[in-house]
């Protein structure tokens, strides 16, 4: 079964899927060892990873392809990726949905915020129309060349509209075709309850660490009746905690001793990278 068909059966299970959060290749290699199914990637992980800035649309199509393609090609499992706004109208969202299955993505998802968006847990939002968001969805659904890459609508309506307008646009982005919708930014256990009961189709829980939506574990988000759980920050969010502990440390005692017990080893992270089989693969060759 192939990563985009895996996807969509995962989504459509009855159990909650839990994508695992990735920021870079080695990450993705440490969550598909770690037994996560999917992986998903968002722009708030790769605007920072890339150009150490916040989630504010400076990222190109083509940057986040070539990004996507080294994450695609590091594991097995399928990856799930952030689309932003589309990156323009309808030919942009073509070209875009042809470049990311190239990179080896298994899904994507398109929002409606007005361009430069906004991380979806700020203030300050705006969104477009439902009349130019539904041709973006509809191109990038008709342009998949895998009729199996999933397409999920994002909506930042309830943030600027209420929940209600909300979920009208997530069902008209189901109803255009969309494999999966997501309301992001609901604040409340309620509002949650609301989308779930409301909207027709898979729906998305985002949980992002400190940000505006309830943070509740993937069988809580099962029970209200989400089919996916992400924690899209969760990853780029503790890794800068553990650097900003390494570089204090070596100012403060120039020296990275004090700090061992946090780390993996040089033949443990040989085996993380994939040296063991890589060896293995020469070997089948013989010497050179």
């Amino acid at each position: 079964m192939n990563k985009t068909t895996r996807l969509k059966s995962l989504i459509n299970a009855t159990e909650i899927l839990v994508m695992y959060p990735a920021h870079d290749a080695l990450s993705a290699r440490i969550a598909q060892a770690s037994g996560a199914k999917a992986i998903t990637v968002g722009g708030f992980a790769a605007s920072g990873v890339l150009l150490g800035q916040p989630d504010s649309s400076q990222l190109t199509a083509t940057e986040l392809a070539t990004f996507y393609e080294g994450i695609c090609s590091a594991v097995d499992i399928p990856v799930f990726v952030d689309a932003d706004t589309g990156f323009g109208g309808v030919s942009n969202v073509i070209r875009m949905v042809r470049d990311f299955e190239r990179a080896g993505v298994a899904g994507l998802f398109i929002e409606d915020q007005v361009f430069p968006k906004r991380c979806g847990h700020t203030t300050g939002k705006e969104i477009i129309s439902t009349e130019e968001m539904l041709p973006k969805l509809k191109a990038a659904l008709d342009h998949r060349i895998d009729e199996d890459l999933v397409i999920m609508g994002r909506t930042d309506a309830l943030g600027v509209l209420g929940v209600e307008e909300a979920i009208a646009r997530a069902n008209l982005y189901r109803e255009s075709g969309c494999d999966m919708v997501f309301v992001e930014a609901p604040e409340t256990i309620t509002q949650m309850q609301q989308i779930c009961e409301e909207v027709d189709g898979p729906v998305l829980a985002n949980m992002v660490d400190f940000g505006r939506s309830p943070l509740l574990s993937a069988k809580k988000l099962e029970e209200i009746g989400f089919a996916v759980g992400v924690w899209p920050v969760a990853s780029v969010f503790l890794v800068s905690r553990a650097l900003q502990a390494l570089y204090r440390t070596m100012k403060e005692s120039g020296s990275t001793v004090p700090l061992h017990g946090e780390m993996v080893d040089f033949e443990e992270y040989m085996d993380i990278v994939g040296l063991p089989e890589l060896r293995d693969t020469e070997a089948r060759y013989g010497p050179v």
